[in-house]
C-alpha cells in the first residue's frame, strides 16, 4: 500500500497543478499520497509550499495613499486651489468650506475603490471553517486554511466542500449552483473520468465552495487556494478592475483644460496688469479674481449631489446603484446583454402542448381519454421532487412544478408524500447527461420513470421508434419557443435496483413529449421596444437551446429585424464572434456559459461599446466586473454576483435596465444643463478684470473676489443642484447612445459656444451696461479716483454691487435657459421642476441679503441699490432666457426632425 511521500525531495517535486481526470493510480503519484493520507509533518512542509487554503485578497496597498490618490483628482486640485484662493482673500469660513467639500468626495470615492474587494470577500464566505481529514491514517478536524493538494478529506451531508477534489470512494449529491446556476443537484462519484467532459461536469469531481446535500465519500485533494475554480473566479474577479465612467474620464479631462486655462489666464494678465502700471498689489489681487473667476468650486459637489438623486430614483424603480457614477455610464450604454430565464421571462413554466406516439400532438386542455396520456401524465409526476403545502400549492425547481400541475391538468393527481414512500431509487438531474430518473413500486412492479432533454434519452430507447416523427415533433415545438421534455419509462424484471445510473436509463420506452412554455414578462416588449428607438441593441446569452431561447427573443421583440442564433456559443472563435458582435443584428448565444459572458463582454469593449451585463451566478463574477455596467438579479442571484455587480435589480426584470437606462441619460443631460449653467458665467466674472487689467486701473475693478465667492459658492449652487433634479427633455430615448471616445465628451464646443459666445456675453454686456451706467450717473470719468474716502467711492460701491446682482439676474435667466437643449421650454413645462424656482428664490433672497443688511455690506463690500437700478436688473431674467428661448426656435425650424444620426453631446 502507497504510503503518504514524506521526503522533502519528493515534496519539491509535487506539480503546482495537476491533472485530476487521470487515472487515480496516476493522480496518487503525482500527488505522492496514498489511502492513508498524508503525514502531519508532510502536510506542514506543503503548508509552507502552497500557502494557506484560502481565497486571497490582493493588497491594494495602505489606506493613506489611497486617499492621498483621491486628494489628487484634478477636480480636487482646483478645489484645493480656490480653498487657497478663499483664505487668501481672508474668507477663512469659505475656505474651510471648500476644503470640507474636497474631504467628503475624496472618502466617498474611496469606499468606492474598495468596492471590488468586497466581492472578494463575499467569495471567501463559501468555504468552511473545518474539514475532516485523514492524517497519519487517522480522522482529524482541521482548519480549511490548512488543507494542502494530496489530502484524503472526508464528504458527508451537509458539509461544503473546502477545496477542489477527485472522489475515490462513495457518492455525494452536490450543489452546484453557485458555479453553474443549475438548481438541482448533481451526482458525484468515485469512478472513471468521462471523456472530452467540461472540468465542472466531470462525474468524480466537487469543486471548493460547494455543498454535499447527500451521500457520503472519500476525496482527495487536487487544488487548493487561488489554483481551485473558486480561487480562479477571485483572481479574475480582482483583475479586471473597476475603470472610470465616462462621465469620470470626461471630467477629469475638463479639469485639466480649467486648471491650465485658469492658472495661465492668472499668469498672463498678472505680467500685463504689472506692464500697465498697475501696483504688484492691486495686480496681484486682480490675478487671484481671475483664478477664483475660472475656478468652478461647486462643479463637483453639484455632480455628486445630482448623481446621488438618480441613485435614489433608481431605488425606489426597483434598481439599487452602488456606484454614484454608474448612473451616467448606463446613460451611455450600446448594448445590452441579458439572460432570459426570469429576466425576459417570468421563469413560471406552464405546460403548452403535449405529443404522444401513438396520438401526435394532443389538446392540453382536452386531451381526451387515452392509455397513452394517462401513462405519460404518470411518469411526469413520479419523476419529480416537488413537495406540497398545507395550500395545497406544490413548491420546487419551477420545471417540475410546471410538470406535476400539468399532470393534474392531464387527469391525474399526484400526491408527493406517497410518491415518496414508494420510491425505491433517485437519481437527480445531472447536466451532463441533461435527464433524471426514478424507480419507483408502481402496481407491484419495479418501474423506471426518466425525463430529461430529447437529444440525450432518445438515443436510450430500446424499441425502434419513428425518429423523423419524434425529431419533428421537437422542432416544432422548440420553433414556438417551448422548452422540450421527453419522457420515457421501463419495467424491471428484477426486483433489484441497478446501482448505476446508466444500468437504470437504458432500453426505455418513450410516453411522449412535453413543451413548457415559460411566458415573456408582459413589460419585457415595451421595453425592448424602446431599447430599438434609443438605437440599443439587445443580445441574449442563455444556457437553453437555441431554437427555445430565439423563439422568446423573437416574441419579445430582439432581432427586428435581424436575430443570429449561435446554437453552441462555447464552440465560437474569437475572430467569429468579433464578426458577430460588429453586425448590426442581435444575437442569441445559446447553451452559453459564464466564461461566454466574459468573452462577449471583452469583444464588445474592444469595440468600443458601452456594456450593460446581467448575471446570478459565482462564476457570472468576472463578466459582471468586466463590463461597463454589471446587473446582478436581486430574487435569484448569489451574494457574489450582488458584490460584483454595478447594479442589482430588485424585481430581476429586464425593464427595469431599460428604466435605468432611460434615467442615467436623464442624468447626463442634467449634468450638461448645470456645467452650461456653471461655465455660462465665467464670462460677465472674468470680463470685468480684463478690463480693469488692460485699462491699466483707468476703468476701477468691477467686481471683487469675494463678491465672485459668493455668487460661485451661494447663489449658484442651489440653481445648479435643482438643474441635476430636471424632468427629462420630450424624445430622450429616441435618440441614439453617445459616441465613445474623446469625440463625445460631456463639454463639447457647442455647448461652450452657448455658454460663453452666447447666455456668457449677452450676460456680460448687460452686466458691465448697469456698471457703467450708475457710474456715469454719478458723474465718473476714465481715470477719476474711487478709492475710499473720495466722493466717487459710496458710488463706485453701487456701481460694483449692480455688477453682483446683474450677475445673479443673468443666473435666474440662464437657469430657465439651461432646463432643455432644443426644446421650448413650454414643452417641458414651467413648473415642472419646483425645486429650481425654491432654488431661484434662494438666489435673490441671498443676494438681498448681501445687498441690504449692514454687516454682510461690510464683509462683500456691497451698497445698496437704487430702485431705478433694480427695476433695470430685473428685466435681465427675461432678456438672457428670452434671448436663448429665440435662439432654440430659430434652429427647431431649421432642424423640424432630429436626424438618426444626431448626438445629443453636441446640442448645446
Amino acid at each position: 500500500m502507497q504510503r503518504a511521500a514524506a521526503s522533502g525531495t519528493e515534496q519539491s517535486q509535487l506539480p503546482v497543478e495537476v491533472d485530476p481526470r487521470e487515472p487515480l493510480a496516476r493522480l496518487r503519484q503525482d500527488l505522492r499520497t496514498g489511502p492513508e493520507g498524508l503525514s502531519r509533518r508532510e502536510a506542514e512542509r506543503r503548508t509552507a509550499v502552497y500557502g494557506p487554503n484560502e481565497v486571497r485578497r490582493e493588497h491594494r496597498g495602505q489606506l493613506r495613499r489611497e486617499l492621498a490618490r483621491q486628494l489628487v483628482h484634478p477636480l480636487a486640485l482646483l478645489l484645493w486651489g480656490a480653498a487657497g484662493l478663499a483664505f487668501v482673500a481672508g474668507t477663512r469660513v469659505l475656505g474651510v468650506a471648500i476644503v470640507a467639500v474636497v474631504l467628503l468626495n475624496a472618502g466617498f470615492a474611496l469606499l468606492q475603490e474598495r468596492q471590488a474587494e468586497r466581492a472578494v470577500e463575499a467569495l471567501a464566505d463559501y468555504l468552511p471553517a473545518h474539514s475532516r481529514v485523514l492524517r497519519d491514517g487517522r480522522e482529524q478536524t482541521v482548519e480549511s486554511t490548512q488543507l494542502v493538494p494530496g489530502d484524503l478529506i472526508l464528504l458527508d451531508e451537509g458539509d461544503k466542500v473546502p477545496a477542489d477534489v477527485r472522489l475515490v470512494e462513495g457518492a455525494v449529491e452536490i450543489d452546484l449552483s453557485m458555479l453553474t446556476g443549475e438548481s438541482a443537484p448533481v451526482e458525484r462519484a468515485a469512478g472513471q473520468a468521462a471523456a472530452d467532459a467540461p472540468t465542472l461536469r466531470e462525474p468524480n469531481l466537487a469543486f471548493s465552495g460547494t455543498t454535499c446535500v447527500g451521500g457520503q465519500a472519500k476525496a482527495i485533494v487536487f487544488a487548493t487556494g487561488r489554483h481551485t475554480e473558486l480561487g480562479r473566479i477571485a483572481a479574475l474577479s480582482q483583475r479586471t478592475r473597476r475603470e472610470g465612467s465616462p462621465l469620470e474620464l470626461q471630467v477629469k479631462r475638463v479639469a485639466w483644460l480649467i486648471a491650465a486655462v485658469a492658472v495661465g489666464m492668472g499668469a498672463v494678465f498678472l505680467l500685463i496688469g504689472t506692464a500697465s502700471g498697475l501696483p504688484v498689489r492691486d495686480a496681484l489681487t486682480f490675478a487671484i479674481g481671475l483664478l477664483v473667476a475660472n475656478v468652478p468650486e461647486g462643479l463637483l459637489p453639484t455632480i455628486t449631489l445630482a448623481l446621488a438623486l438618480g441613485v435614489r430614483l433608481l431605488a425606489r424603480q426597483g434598481a439599487v446603484v452602488k456606484r454614484l457614477s454608474a448612473v451616467e455610464t448606463l446613460g451611455s450604454t450600446h448594448v445590452i446583454c441579458t439572460d432570459k430565464t426570469g429576466t425576459l421571462t417570468r421563469n413560471r413554466m406552464r405546460l403548452r402542448a403535449v405529443w404522444t406516439p401513438l396520438g401526435g400532438e394532443r389538446d392540453v386542455e382536452q386531451p381526451g381519454p387515452g392509455d397513452d396520456v394517462d401513462r405519460l401524465a404518470e411518469a411526469m409526476a413520479e419523476c419529480t421532487t416537488v413537495t406540497r403545502g398545507g395550500d395545497g400549492a406544490f413548491s420546487g425547481d419551477p420545471t417540475e412544478v410546471a410538470l406535476v400541475e400539468a399532470a393534474v391538468r392531464l387527469g391525474r393527481d399526484p400526491d408527493p408524500g406517497a410518491r415518496d414512500l414508494r420510491r425505491r431509487a433517485l437519481f437527480r438531474f445531472d447536466p451532463r447527461l441533461r435527464m433524471m430518473s426514478v424507480v419507483s413500486d408502481l402496481r407491484d412492479t419495479p418501474t423506471v420513470s426518466v425525463k430529461g432533454a430529447p437529444e440525450a434519452l432518445l438515443p436510450l430507447l430500446g424499441r425502434t421508434a419513428d425518429a423523423d416523427a419524434v425529431h419533428a415533433a421537437v422542432d416544432a415545438m422548440a420553433r414556438e419557443g417551448l422548452r422540450v421534455l421527453a419522457v420515457a419509462t421501463r419495467s424491471q424484471a428484477s426486483a433489484d435496483v441497478p446501482a448505476r445510473r446508466e444500468d437504470v436509463e437504458c432500453d426505455l420506452e418513450l410516453l411522449g413529449l412535453v413543451g413548457l412554455h415559460d411566458p415573456p414578462r408582459p413589460e419585457v416588449a415595451g421595453a425592448v421596444r424602446r431599447c430599438h428607438q434609443a438605437g440599443l441593441r439587445v443580445h441574449v446569452v442563455t444556457g437553453d437551446n437555441g431554437a427555445t431561447a430565439a423563439a422568446v427573443a423573437r416574441e419579445v421583440g430582439i432581432g427586428d429585424p435581424e436575430l443570429r442564433v449561435l446554437a453552441d456559443a462555447e464552440s465560437v472563435g474569437e475572430q467569429r464572434l468579433d464578426e458577430l458582435l460588429a453586425s448590426p443584428a442581435e444575437v442569441v448565444f445559446a447553451r452559453a456559459s459564464p466564461e461566454t459572458k466574459l468573452r462577449v463582454a471583452d469583444a464588445l469593449r474592444d469595440q468600443g461599446q458601452i456594456v450593460a451585463m446581467t448575471g446570478d451566478g459565482v462564476n457570472d463574477a468576472p463578466a459582471l466586473h468586466r463590463a461597463h455596467i454589471g446587473v446582478a438579479m436581486g430574487l435569484s442571484g448569489t451574494d457574489v454576483a450582488r458584490e460584483a455587480a454595478t447594479m442589482v435589480l430588485t424585481d430581476d426584470n429586464f425593464a427595469t435596465i431599460v428604466k435605468a437606462v432611460e434615467s442615467g441619460r436623464r442624468v447626463y443631460d442634467n449634468v450638461r444643463k448645470f456645467i452650461l449653467y456653471i461655465f455660462a458665467h465665467a464670462v460677465p466674472e472674468i470680463v470685468p478684470f480684463l478690463v480693469y487689467a488692460l485699462s491699466g486701473g483707468t476703468i476701477p475693478l468691477p467686481l471683487t473676489v469675494l463678491q465672485i465667492l459668493a455668487i460661485d459658492l451661494g447663489t449658484e449652487t442651489l440653481p445648479a443642484l435643482a438643474l441635476g433634479r430636471e424632468p427629462a427633455e420630450p424624445g430622450l430615448m429616441t435618440r441614439p447612445p453617445r459616441r465613445s471616445g474623446r469625440g463625445s465628451g460631456v463639454i463639447t464646443k457647442d455647448m461652450l459656444f452657448r455658454a460663453w459666445a452666447f447666455l456668457g456675453l449677452l450676460s456680460t454686456v448687460l452686466v458691465m451696461g448697469a456698471y457703467f451706467s450708475v457710474l456715469w450717473r454719478a458723474g465718473w470719468t476714465p481715470g477719476a479716483s474711487t478709492a475710499e474716502g473720495s466722493a466717487l467711492h459710496q458710488d463706485y460701491l453701487t456701481a460694483t454691487t449692480a455688477t453682483f446682482a446683474g450677475i445673479v439676474m443673468c443666473q435666474v435667466g440662464t437657469a430657465m435657459a439651461a432646463r432643455t437643449d432644443r426644446a421650448s421650454l413650454r414643452e417641458v413645462g414651467w413648473a415642472s421642476n419646483p425645486l429650481l424656482l425654491a432654488g431661484i428664490v434662494f438666489e435673490l433672497a441671498f443676494t438681498a441679503v448681501l445687498i441690504w443688511v449692514p454687516p454682510f455690506q461690510r464683509v462683500f463690500g456691497t451698497a445698496p441699490l437704487p430702485w431705478d437700478v433694480v427695476a433695470l436688473l430685473l428685466t435681465f431674467p427675461v432678456l438672457v432666457w428670452g434671448a436663448d428661448e429665440l435662439r432654440r426656435s430659430l434652429r427647431r425650424r431649421r432642424e423640424p426632425v432630429r436626424g438618426a444620426a444626431a448626438d445629443p453631446a453636441d446640442q448645446g
